[in-house]
């Protein structure tokens, strides 16, 4: 038997769903036995993790101590910029944690590359600047005009905009990345992989390397 999977999810609901397809992609099962058992709580209203962090803190630790009692017994979260509370979390759930952003990098740096450029929110973009120097990487990140378009373009994604130009907003951003010499680039926002499927370079989709983490703890 296997150990059952508890996803603190809604942020957002596709990006949540997403990880959910990815999860059962990366699955080597023949039956539907040999899936992982998941738990989730799909929570769309959870505070805004900069404007009213404490609350947001509060309420993730709250899904975590849920989900505990639902029967998970491993956690994981597919919103990046969320990892900013990853310690309340863990205080909350009392349970091993997969970091969306450390199982990131790692695939960042499986790929031989040196220079990473990071497509994230702005609290997504502090946690990832700080792991990617911590593993011994270089980040290049999004200058504060391409973060405003990204921010346009993350809105219209959470509206359910996938259309031809948001997709091109997404392609450019990647590829203003290469061009300032990233040598892969890490979708670092859940929504960015609903918009973003290839780059120049290689592209890490973060929600696929959680989803694979997940495969690995719970199988």
């Amino acid at each position: 038997m296997g150990k059952v999977l508890g996803v603190l999810g809604g942020m957002g609901p596709a990006a949540t769903i997403d990880f959910l397809a990815k999860l059962q992609a990366a699955t080597p099962a023949q039956t539907d036995a040999e899936h992982v058992r998941v738990v989730m709580d799909l929570h769309p209203r959870v505070p805004d993790r900069m404007a009213e962090p404490e609350a947001a803190r509060a309420e993730l630790a709250a899904m975590a101590g849920r989900l505990r009692t639902a029967g998970a017994q491993v956690l994981a979260m597919p919103c990046n910029s969320a990892h900013i509370a990853a310690d309340a979390i863990v205080e909350g759930g009392g349970l091993p944690f997969i970091d969306m952003i450390q199982t990131a990098v790692a695939a960042a740096r499986a790929t031989g590359a040196r220079r990473i450029g990071v497509i994230a929110t702005i609290a997504g973009t502090g946690l990832y600047r700080d792991a990617l120097a911590a593993a011994g990487l270089e980040p290049l990140l999004l200058d504060d005009v391409a973060q405003g378009r990204f921010r346009a373009l993350l809105t219209r994604i959470k509206a359910g905009d996938l259309g031809a130009a948001v997709r091109a907003g997404m392609a450019a951003l990647a590829e203003d990345l290469v061009a300032a010499g990233a040598q892969a680039v890490i979708a670092g926002c859940s929504e960015v992989p609903l918009a973003l499927d290839q780059a120049p370079v290689p592209l890490i989709d973060a929600t696929e390397a959680l989803a694979r983490a997940c495969v690995e703890a719970c199988r």
